[in-house]
């Protein structure tokens, strides 16, 4: 899962749990070191007294004037041999006495093991003592599973001449260091606990007021659309950013406005150029025919033919079927330019489509409504005009080898009135599924294709719809809705 597809509140909870995890993990390495350094410190610092104490015992010792042996290095095992278990004993340290040359001499360990005794110290640490300004060494290693921390340092007389070498093993027993930092971890893990909690809390709260704002413009960006006025966007108390881009939407929205009435004007007048195209070529049609009528009459006319009268009475038949073509393009081109009346009277919808259909002989035409009545505020003609439209283009679609069906439905909800009116024609192809309701497009041979893009201009002017499914040769499906109660804006 990449953290780019998670969503901002998502990725806010991450991030604030990742911070105190971190600041946790952070505290509780820092912790253990102090700890650790500390500890170091502590047993350096320990041994270093207990150094120079056992120093000052050991020379109280030897310039006592109870040691009647010369001090030199061969009789320190008798000046110690029972002094060495009484001065370990005090200091509650294991106390070795090493000649200069690095064997052992005498121990104040009972069972100390052989090969310790037999063997003389490491070359490095009696390079070590010698060659440091201190004068000592100090060293660590394990024994038996323990950790020892030994000094190694030279033994004076009263001469400051070094005859012996003193080794205290020193054990870092660290038993109460790690129960400490248990116990630390263990209040650490605690207090993790509970401020993960207070950054859920926090990160809850901080993400739903940030992403609140955010949804609030999505929402506005996503219903914009250029065909219609869209809300500016106001949400107060909101931080600089959120103000930055709220106010380039609504500066956006403000030339998206004007970019849409710049457009729709343009479209508007680019439609009217064609269709005035479009009404010029359908008046210059049956304009031919009846200029060669007139003309062929000229050339043939002869008021003593016997069958004057017959040919007089066809040469008008043409002239009139084409002046009524001429008619028909004006009356289709008029109703279309023609903003539906807004008679808002209150009908009966269902008993204005059963009018309606009463001019259709056909008896695969069916009606059906849900409701003996459903009240509803349009115009009487401009919804008899709906209807009879998409009924005479579902029966135009309808090839001739096929059994024709057509169903007529009204039904109504608390506010809208629908209207569904199915066919079992040819159906209209994808490519021109939404070119249906544009003006002067048709897939017949004839007629203007102005029928639909009427229909569609009466339902819209009161505040409804009309949507088409179609699917290739089994039917097409016109669904109209309109709002009971219209209100004239």
């Amino acid at each position: 899962m990449k953290l780019k597809k998670l969503s901002l509140r998502t990725r806010i909870f991450l991030a604030m749990i990742m911070l105190v995890f971190l600041a946790s993990v952070l505290i509780s390495a820092v912790a253990i070191y102090q700890y650790k350094e500390q500890s170091e410190a502590y047993h350096n610092e320990n041994l270093e007294n207990k150094e120079r104490n056992i120093q000052t015992h050991l020379k109280r010792i030897l310039n006592g004037r109870q040691n009647t042996w010369e001090v030199k290095t061969e009789n320190i095992p008798i000046i110690f041999k029972e002094e060495i278990f009484n001065i370990a004993d005090i200091h509650k340290l294991q106390i070795n006495l090493y000649d200069l040359d690095g064997g052992l001499l005498i121990s104040s360990r009972a069972g100390i093991q052989r090969q310790e005794a037999d063997s003389c110290l490491k070359a490095e640490i009696l390079n070590a003592i010698s060659n440091t300004a201190e004068h000592m060494y100090m060293d660590v290693h394990k024994e038996n599973g323990e950790i020892f921390q030994s000094s190694y340092t030279y033994l004076l007389d009263q001469q400051s001449k070094a005859i012996a070498i003193l080794n205290l093993p020193y054990l870092t027993k660290d038993d109460f260091l790690t129960n400490e930092i248990l116990a630390f971890l263990q209040r650490i893990a605690y207090a993790f606990i509970f401020v993960l909690l207070l950054a859920i809390g926090i990160a809850f709260l901080l993400s739903k007021y940030i992403t609140k704002s955010l949804q609030t413009i999505s929402e506005k960006i996503n219903a914009t659309r250029l065909e219609r006025r869209n809300e500016k966007i106001d949400i107060e108390e909101s931080s600089e950013e959120i103000s930055i881009l709220v106010n380039s939407y609504n500066s956006m929205v403000d030339e998206l406005e004007e970019s849409a009435i710049q457009l729709a004007r343009s479209e508007r007048e680019q439609a009217w150029r064609e269709m005035a195209k479009q009404v010029a070529h359908e008046i210059k049609n049956p304009l031919t025919p009846m200029r060669l009528t007139v003309q062929n009459f000229q050339r043939k006319f002869n008021p003593e033919d016997e069958n004057i009268n017959e040919k007089l009475d066809e040469y008008s038949k043409t002239l009139i079927q084409q002046i009524d073509t001429m008619s028909a393009i004006a009356s289709a081109f008029s109703n279309f330019a023609k903003m539906p009346a807004q008679q808002n009277e209150t009908l009966n919808v269902v008993k204005v489509v059963k009018l309606a259909l009463d001019i259709f002989t056909e008896d695969y035409i069916h009606f059906h409504a849900n409701e003996e009545e459903i009240i509803a505020k349009f115009d009487r003609t401009q919804l008899i005009r709906v209807i009879t439209n998409l009924v005479k283009n579902g029966i135009q679609a309808i090839p001739e080898d096929r059994d024709p069906k057509i169903d007529i439905e009204v039904s109504s909800t608390n506010k809208d009135v629908i209207m569904t009116i199915r066919d079992n024609g040819s159906g209209i192809s994808e490519e021109n599924i939404d070119k249906v309701f544009e003006p002067k497009f048709t897939t017949k041979s004839s007629g203007m294709g102005l029928g639909l893009a009427m229909v569609k201009n009466i339902v819209e002017t009161y505040r409804g719809s009309i949507t088409v499914t179609s699917e290739n040769n089994v039917g097409t499906t016109f669904k109209v809705m309109f709002p009971k109660e219209f209100i004239d804006s």
